[in-house]
């Protein structure tokens, strides 16, 4: 594959991705994600839906666990950027929510490392406010 089909086909599965965690499609997103994921995101032990994660399952479950611990009508996420490189995908945005728990919200920004192999999500990295995030679980 060329460097330019590489990035095509990578762009394609992230917004793929985006489609299918816009929808709550947690069957699709399983799909998605490689059987095996290098998943990072801070941990936050306060914040219920950021735990570790490894299989695609694990993987595909967070956005239905996020919507289980805050209000789904006022969550809001915007992209501002999408950039591919070959296999690497890196989006940047804020993000804002409100906890169902203790009605605090939090918002910030956000930057989204994804890496695609052979159509599958093979690297998650988000990187996002998680000091906001934690405050707004606390009660």
């Amino acid at each position: 594959m060329t460097p330019a089909t590489t990035a095509e086909a990578t762009r394609a599965t992230v917004q793929k991705f985006l489609e299918l965690r816009l929808a709550g499609d947690t069957e699709g997103l399983t799909a998605l994600f490689a059987d095996k994921v290098d998943w990072v995101l801070a941990e936050n032990p306060v914040v219920p839906w950021i735990r570790p994660r490894s299989t695609a399952a694990e993987c595909a479950a967070q956005g239905a666990e996020l919507m289980r611990y805050t209000v789904p009508e006022e969550a809001r996420a915007s992209v501002d950027a999408l950039l591919v490189d070959g296999n690497d995908a890196v989006l940047t945005g804020h993000v804002s929510g409100t906890v169902r728990a203790t009605g605090k919200s939090f918002e910030g920004p956000f930057a989204l490392r994804l890496t695609v192999e052979e159509g599958r999500i093979t690297r998650h990295h988000l990187y996002e406010n998680s000091l906001s995030i934690a405050e707004a679980c606390t009660p």
